[in-house]
C-alpha cells in the first residue's frame, strides 16, 4: 500500500500535499467525501447522521477504490475523484489545469478557506432539488444559484439527479452551485473542508436513505391536515373571533386560524398587546370549541424596548456582528436578531413562548423570517453560536425549528411549526415549510408548482405556499378572483391547504395599531360565486383527510415526499423528468393545476395503467390527453380501483351532503 494512503476497515486516508481526504461509507449505497485543506480532520457533521455500512477497499498502481453497495468511489494519486454507479460514471472530477493536479481549489480566507468543486457535465443530465426557489424551472439542469436563505428563496443544498442518485453538499455554508452545461460546480466562500456524500438509487431508495441519513419527519397531527385560515392581519381578538365563528355558521370545517405579526407589545416580548387581544384564555377556550386551532407569528427580531432584550444581550444570547454589535439592520428598522444556534437561547426564547402564548391555548408556532430576515445580507458580519455566519449561515432556520421541537416534547406534544426557510434534518422537528412573500399572479402559481416539486426531492415533506399569493391581489378583481380559485384547487392538493396573504387595501386604516390589516381574504371575500366553489373545495379537502394522513404515515416512515414529481412513482419513464406541472398527490392521485390566465385546457401526460378522471368518472389510458376544465373545475386523476376515488363524488348545494351520483364539481 502506498505510504500516503491509509485503509482502516471503515474509511480511506489519503495524503497530498496541502490536503488531506478522507472517504467512509456514509448509508447501504452511499459514500461520503472529505478533504481537509487543514491537513488535519476536522470532525463535524452538521446535520448529518452517517450510517454504518458493508464497504470494500481495492488498491491499484495509481488509485484506490471504495465500494459501497451500488456506488464505488475511485480516488487517483493526483487527487481525482470519479464516482461509479452499477459500474457507469455518474461524477467526475473536472480540473482546472490541463497538466496539473488541479482538482479542489482552496484559498486561506481569515482563518477559513474557500472552496471549490467542480465536476464534468453529463449529457442529458437532469437535476431536481435545491429547496425552493422562484425561477420557474423544474429540471434545474444549466441554471446556478446562491446557496444563500432569503425571504422566497430556501437554499437546500442536494439535488437527484436523472441519472440514479442523489448528491448532498454536506456544508451550511454561503455559496453557489452551478448546474451549468460545460460543468457541475459547488463553491463556497468560508468553510473548514468539502464535504459531500452520493447515494446511488432510484426517487424512492434515495429519498428513503436522505431521510436516514438527516432525520425522518414526524407523523403529521390530525388538525394539520385540514384547512387553515390566514391573513395580513387579524388586528384585534374580536377580528379573529368573528371569522372563526362565520366559518362555524358557514358549516366550514377550520383546522387553524393564525394570528399573525404585530399583536405584540414589542418585538421579542412575545406576549400579546392586552389592548387588542385581553383575554387570550377565553379566546382559544371558543376556538377549541369549535374544533380549531390557534398559531400565533413569532419573529426572531428584538429591539431594545423589549423586556427581555438587555437579559439576553449580557448573556450573550444574541447575534454579534464581526463588530462586536449585537444590532444589525433587519426588517422594520434596526433590531438584533436572537441566536438559536445557541441551546441556552433556544431554553429561554421557549419558555416566554409557553408563558406567554401555549399556557394560554395557543397551540402552534408560525417562525416568520427564518432566514434570518437581514439587511444587508452580509452573512461574513455575523457571528453566531456556532460560529461564523458566512460559514454556519445555512443552519439558522435548523435550530429555529429545532427551538419549537425540543420545547413542545417536553410539553408532550408533536410540534407542526409554520417556517420561512429550512436546512436538511428540518423535517425531524415538525418543520412545515412554506415559500414565503411570494406575488399573487399566474406567473407565480406556475413557478410555485415547480419550486414545490423540487423542495420534494430534498427530503422535507412539508411545505405550502400562501393561497393566492402574498402581494397585489386585489379582492375586487375578477383577475385575481379567477386566480384564487385556480390556487385553491393547487392548495387542495398541497401538503398543508393554508390560505395567505395581504390583499390590496380598499378604504381607510380605522384603528390605532401598530401595523394596519389588507382587505379581508375569507371564503366569502372574493365574491358569492367564488365562495360556493372555494367552500367545496374545503369540503373536498376534508374527505380527502383519511388519504393523506396515510401519505403522511409513508412520508415519516419512508422520507417520501407527499407532493411527487411523476418521475417518482415511474422512474424508467423518460417523459416524467419533464413534467413540472403535474404531479402524483400521494400513491394514487395524479393532479394538474392550471395556471394560465383564462386557461381551461390542460395537456396531462398519464403514465402506464388506466386513469379515472375525477370530473366526470370517464377512464383513460396511457399517453398524452387534452382535458378541458372550466375555472369551477380542476384536472386530477385517480389510478383504477384505488378508493380515493369515492372522495370526488358530488355535494348537494342545498344539503352540504355528499351524494353518489356523478363526480362533476
Amino acid at each position: 500500500m502506498a505510504e500516503n494512503i491509509q485503509f482502516t476497515g471503515q474509511q480511506v486516508l489519503f495524503s497530498r500535499t496541502n490536503e488531506l481526504v478522507r472517504v467512509t461509507p456514509c448509508h447501504k449505497n452511499a459514500v461520503r467525501f472529505e478533504a481537509f485543506p487543514d491537513c488535519k480532520i476536522f470532525d463535524e457533521n452538521h446535520t448529518l447522521l452517517p450510517q454504518q455500512a458493508d464497504c470494500s477497499f481495492e488498491e491499484r498502481e495509481y488509485c484506490v477504490f471504495l465500494t459501497v453497495g451500488r456506488v464505488r468511489l475511485q480516488l487517483e494519486q493526483n487527487g481525482k475523484i470519479t464516482v461509479y454507479k452499477d459500474g457507469a460514471v455518474i461524477l467526475e472530477e473536472q480540473p482546472d489545469l490541463a497538466f496539473h493536479d488541479g482538482y479542489r481549489r482552496y484559498r486561506r480566507k481569515d482563518g477559513s478557506w474557500s472552496a471549490l468543486l467542480t465536476f464534468h457535465a453529463n449529457e442529458g443530465e437532469r437535476f431536481y432539488g435545491l429547496g425552493h426557489d422562484a425561477c420557474g424551472r423544474f429540471d434545474l439542469k444549466g441554471c446556478a444559484f446562491d446557496l444563500r436563505h432569503v425571504n422566497a428563496k430556501t437554499a437546500i443544498p442536494f439535488v437527484y439527479s436523472s441519472l440514479g442518485y442523489g448528491f448532498l453538499w454536506n456544508n451550511p455554508a454561503i455559496g453557489s452551485v452551478e448546474l451549468a452545461e460545460n460543468r457541475t460546480r459547488w463553491s463556497v466562500g468560508a468553510t473548514r473542508k468539502i464535504d459531500f456524500v452520493v447515494i446511488a438509487g432510484n426517487p424512492q431508495e434515495v429519498c428513503e436513505a436522505l431521510a436516514d441519513l438527516t432525520g425522518h419527519a414526524p407523523v403529521m397531527p390530525h388538525w394539520a391536515t385540514g384547512f387553515w385560515q390566514s391573513r395580513l392581519r387579524y388586528e384585534t381578538q374580536e377580528d379573529l373571533l368573528a371569522v372563526a365563528r362565520r366559518y362555524k355558521e358557514e358549516n366550514i370545517p377550520l383546522s387553524a386560524i393564525i394570528c399573525d405579526y404585530f399583536h405584540w407589545t414589542e418585538q421579542g416580548d412575545y406576549k400579546f398587546d392586552p389592548r387588542y387581544w385581553p383575554d387570550v384564555d377565553a379566546m382559544t377556550k371558543e376556538l377549541h370549541d369549535m374544533g380549531t386551532k390557534l398559531i400565533v407569528s413569532v419573529w426572531p427580531t428584538i429591539n431594545g424596548n423589549s423586556e427581555n432584550y438587555w437579559t439576553m444581550r449580557e448573556r450573550n444570547l444574541l447575534i454579534r456582528t464581526s463588530g462586536g454589535m449585537n444590532d444589525v439592520f433587519s426588517f422594520y428598522g434596526p433590531q438584533a436578531e436572537i441566536d438559536v444556534t445557541n441551546p441556552e437561547t433556544r431554553a429561554f426564547v421557549f419558555s416566554k413562548l409557553k408563558e406567554n402564548y401555549l399556557d394560554h391555548g395557543v397551540d402552534g408556532l408560525w417562525f416568520d423570517e427564518a432566514e434570518p430576515e437581514i439587511h444587508p445580507e452580509h452573512f461574513d458580519n455575523l457571528l453566531f453560536h456556532i460560529g461564523r455566519g458566512d460559514e454556519v449561515g445555512l443552519l439558522y432556520p435548523y435550530y429555529y425549528a429545532q427551538m419549537a421541537f425540543d420545547g413542545f416534547m417536553k410539553m408532550g406534544k408533536v410540534p407542526v411549526t409554520l417556517i420561512r426557510a429550512a436546512y436538511p434534518g428540518a423535517q425531524k422537528f415538525g418543520a412545515l415549510v412554506w415559500s414565503g412573500d411570494i406575488p399573487s399572479t399566474f406567473e407565480s402559481l406556475s413557478q410555485q408548482v415547480k419550486a414545490g416539486l423540487n423542495m420534494a426531492m430534498c427530503g422535507i415533506p412539508w411545505w405550502n405556499t400562501d393561497i393566492g399569493g402574498f402581494w397585489g391581489g386585489d379582492t375586487e378583481s375578477e383577475d385575481f378572483r379567477e386566480l384564487i380559485v385556480r390556487w385553491f384547487q393547487y392548495g387542495v392538493f398541497s401538503p398543508v391547504m393554508r390560505l395567505h396573504g395581504n390583499r390590496n387595501r380598499h378604504g381607510e386604516k380605522t384603528r390605532d395599531v401598530k401595523e394596519p390589516t389588507g382587505d379581508p381574504n375569507e371564503l366569502w371575500s372574493f365574491g358569492e360565486q367564488n365562495f360556493r366553489i372555494l367552500k367545496d373545495l374545503v369540503l373536498l379537502r376534508e374527505r380527502l383527510r383519511p388519504y393523506i394522513e396515510a401519505q403522511m404515515q409513508t412520508a415519516a416512515e419512508k422520507g417520501w415526499p407527499v407532493m411527487r414529481p411523476m418521475f417518482f412513482m415511474y422512474p424508467e419513464d423518460e417523459i416524467c423528468y419533464t413534467l413540472g406541472e403535474q404531479y402524483m398527490y400521494g400513491d394514487d392521485i395524479l393532479f394538474a393545476p392550471i395556471v394560465g390566465k383564462g386557461q381551461t385546457e390542460k395537456q396531462v401526460y398519464l403514465p402506464s395503467g388506466r386513469w379515472v378522471l375525477t370530473k366526470d368518472g370517464k377512464t383513460y389510458d396511457a399517453g398524452w390527453h387534452t382535458i378541458h376544465a372550466q375555472v369551477d373545475e380542476f384536472v386530477a386523476f385517480v389510478k383504477v380501483g384505488a378508493e380515493v376515488l369515492s372522495c370526488f363524488e358530488s355535494i348537494d348545494p342545498e344539503t352540504d351532503e355528499q351524494t353518489s351520483s356523478g363526480l362533476s364539481f
